[in-house]
């Protein structure tokens, strides 16, 4: 029986990142892939989906107006195939960047599914039989896999999951996503822009529950502009598969409807990918809901396993599973370890528009009973929104009241997911609205959106006094 210094059990962001630290710092290391290196983040998510959504910005602007830009043509036409080809080109180069990291750092990969045979011992089941393997430390980071509704499981014809959705290379001429998240958005955004039919609907009252209302509102605004219908408040009650698409049963504020669609992409949530791992043979100890219970550090139950990433049920974000396998490595080999604070942690919603965020927003402050007050600025009046024609949305910034430090932020717009890391910066330095406003923004930028925002909240407080 090999043994090593860590094992790490799944290899997402969070995994091929914790194997790598822990490599690092002079550990022993195995990585357990039961697919590809790169989890489902890298192959097929986080990153095919932005290689698709790249092919759909240039379809909705060849779509829309592009003799606005000076370009005509006849004859348009869309290869919806090449774009996913693409996607999977993509997806397959950084899958081979991380079998190289894998490689440079000395990191034994082991292919296959594991199961915990006990708190030390886990048992691989390889192509060619199975072999069992030991370890001092352990670091779980399986992930999740997407809910499957009773009587409505994915077919890949029919009925999608996000994965088969991915993957397809056919473009639905109409379809209904079922869940308003970030993943329904997304691929609204996808498919409308090749000119399919698609209906969103979300049982919440907007649009992206897990943002502020005011965003998800915002995009459904944007949304219904382009020509996605949007149906919130409203749940499914069953789809009924026929010959040539579905019909979608739902139930919403005005009563029962059917929709008819090619096809219906069911993206309501996530359950924890435990039930291969056996984690209950180590000791380890899950919640009522099955998430893994963790320590701010991702230590289990059992002293030597740790578990990070999406399987905790923390937080489902490729770069917070970064964040605690980074953190969970180095309080294995005891260093000092800085918990990660999920209030710091940004969330980006690659919509049209964008969607992104921080922090603590109007109503979550106000729940906290923090006082607090708030700067906010309109793409309308921003030079390079207009100079791109991509005007709509605003950057919200919320502050305490009592030191003017940022505390959070909502942005709804172009390109908004990548004005996070200033604004997520400037909190974690504890940086206030008169800190923002010295730093020199370039002209034209998105970001001057960030300097306005804050200039309002302090002329607004100089205003109350």
């Amino acid at each position: 029986m090999e043994k090593y210094g860590v094992i790490v059990i799944g290899s997402g962001p969070g995994g091929y990142t914790a194997a790598i630290r822990s490599a690092e710092l002079g550990y022993k290391t195995a990585i357990v892939e039961k697919e590809a290196l790169g989890g489902v983040c890298l192959n097929y998510g986080c990153i095919p989906s932005k290689s698709l959504l790249k092919n759909a910005e240039i379809a909705r602007l060849l779509r829309g107006k592009p003799q606005d830009y000076g370009i005509q043509f006849s004859d348009l036409k869309f290869d919806y195939a090449k774009a996913v080809e693409r996607s999977r080109k993509v997806s397959k180069r950084l899958n081979q960047g991380v079998a190289f990291l894998m490689k440079k750092n000395k990191i034994d990969v082991l292919e296959g599914a594991a199961s915990f045979k006990d708190a030390h011992t886990i048992e691989v089941s390889l192509a060619d039989g199975s072999s069992t393997y030991e370890a001092d430390h352990f670091i779980i980071a399986t992930g999740t896999v997407p809910i499957a509704i009773k009587g409505m499981e994915p077919d890949g014809e029919r009925i999608l999951n996000y994965r088969q959705a991915i993957v397809q290379a056919e473009l639905p001429g109409s379809i209904v996503i079922v869940g308003g998240g970030a993943i329904g958005v997304e691929f609204a955004t996808l498919w409308n822009a090749y000119g399919a039919k698609v209906t969103v609907v979300e049982m919440k009252d907007h649009l992206l529950p897990n943002e502020s209302e005011e965003a998800g509102l915002e995009l459904a605004k944007s949304f219904k502009k382009q020509g996605i219908n949007v149906k919130t408040g409203t749940s499914l009650a069953g789809v009924e598969k026929q010959k040539s698409g579905v019909q979608v049963h739902l139930t919403g504020p005005k009563g029962d409807e059917v929709v008819e669609a090619d096809q219906v992409l069911i993206a309501v949530g996530f359950r924890p990918n435990t039930s291969e791992m056996d984690p209950e043979k180590a000791g380890v100890r899950l919640n009522a809901r099955g998430w893994i219970e963790t320590d701010e550090f991702g230590k289990t139950s059992v002293d030597h396993i740790y578990a990070i990433g999406d399987v905790t049920g923390r937080i489902l974000l490729a770069h917070a599973a970064s964040t605690m396998g980074r953190i969970a490595a180095e309080k294995i080999s005891g260093g000092k370890v800085r918990a990660m604070d999920l209030n710091l942690v940004p969330h980006a919603t690659f919509s049209h528009p964008q969607v992104a965020s921080f922090g603590l927003n109007e109503t979550t402050a106000a729940e906290k009973k923090r006082a607090v007050g708030i700067g906010k600025t309109f793409f309308l009046s921003n030079g390079k929104a207009l100079g791109i024609n991509e005007n709509e949305g605003w950057v919200k910034l919320i502050f305490d009241r009592r030191d003017d430090v940022l505390i959070g932020a909502t942005m709804v717009g172009a390109d908004v997911c990548e004005l996070l890391p200033e604004l997520t910066l400037a909190a974690v330095q504890r940086l206030s609205a008169g800190d923002i406003i010295e730093n020199i923004h370039a002209h034209p930028t998105l970001s001057e959106a960030i300097w306005e925002a804050a200039l309002d909240y302090l002329m607004k407080k100089d205003a109350s006094r």
